[in-house]
């Protein structure tokens, strides 16, 4: 089953407030922070990034309940951070432009600790099916699959690879990366790899972003990548479970419950619907219930069906 993570934060490793933010005084509400030292810092401000986390991670409080990471750079940027005091304080990283290539640099790396990887999809190889099924065969491998937290896609590298930008008025899904995420989800979430969907850059369409983060939730993604803490709350209200989804994945995993039963005019399968009941449940406990979606009957129900 596939943890739910809500909303990621992108924060520059050279941001003024890093430590305030890694630390919950900022952005309290925060549940997944990765501070980045990959495109978020210039190339020139690298090493003042590194040393802006160094005195981080060392004054980092341990007992923050938000998931921290480092988007590296590379695995000499990945090296150095390993070498920070502090380090073990991080739940892992984030592996920028990963392939079958270049992944096992940075697995050998973190051997050792207790660090978990989140590769990010975003180079010329997403766009082959192939290299695709090859690299998940190589995250299948033993010593790579238990540190495998989830898969980012990175949306914005793919569409440059394409030579083009988001437009402003459709989703990531309507763009030419709509079939590819949708065969990423194919090639990867049946081996029990989660997801995570692309950023969506625009602040200021925010019944867009309302639209997108439903079709990432039907595509099956596990969280979103948020450029601005100003979208973590519209990206997690739509990880509310609605309660009629809530009752009915209640009843699925009932076990008194019928193999195969109708409830709010929908048919329920025990049996293939168990996963998702699963990840509803546990959704509800990190997200809660969504109030606004109460349902439109009295009372539900469950009703054996006879045919």
């Amino acid at each position: 089953m596939h943890k739910s993570m809500g909303a990621s934060l992108y924060v520059p490793a050279n941001h003024k407030h890093l430590l305030d933010i890694a630390n919950g005084d900022k952005l309290p509400g925060a549940r997944s922070l990765i501070f980045c030292t990959e495109d978020a810092v210039a190339d020139r401000e690298l090493s003042w990034a590194l040393f802006n986390l160094a005195v981080v991670l060392e004054n980092m409080r341990p007992e923050v309940t938000a998931d921290r990471f480092v988007r590296v750079r590379n695995p000499d940027v990945l090296a150095r951070v390993l070498a920070m005091k502090g380090a073990h304080k991080l739940t892992g990283f984030v592996i920028p432009k990963a392939t079958r290539h270049n992944l096992e640099a940075y697995v050998k790396l973190v051997r050792g600790t207790d660090h978990m990887l989140m590769p990010t999809l975003e180079t010329a190889e997403v766009f082959s099916e192939s290299e695709m099924e090859a690299f998940r065969e190589l995250l299948q491998s033993p010593g790579i699959r238990n540190r495998i937290l989830a898969l980012r896609i990175g949306g914005n590298d793919l569409l440059a690879l394409l030579g083009l930008r988001r437009p402003r008025g459709m989703t990531i899904y309507r763009t030419p990366l709509g079939p590819t995420i949708a065969r990423l989800v194919t090639i990867f979430r049946p081996y029990g790899f989660a997801l995570t969907a692309p950023v969506f850059e625009h602040l200021d369409l925010p019944e867009l972003l309302d639209q997108e983060v439903q079709e990432d939730l039907a595509y099956g993604m596990v969280g979103k990548t948020a450029i601005h803490p100003t979208q973590i709350a519209p990206i997690e209200a739509h990880y509310k479970v609605k309660p009629q989804d809530l009752e009915a994945a209640r009843a699925i995993l009932d076990p008194n419950s019928p193999a195969v039963f109708k409830m709010h005019d929908s048919m329920c399968e025990v049996a293939t619907h168990r996963a998702w009941a699963e990840r509803m449940v546990a959704q509800s406990h990190l997200f809660g219930s969504d109030p606004t979606e109460a349902p439109g009957w009295p009372a539900a129900f469950i009703e054996k069906e006879n045919s």
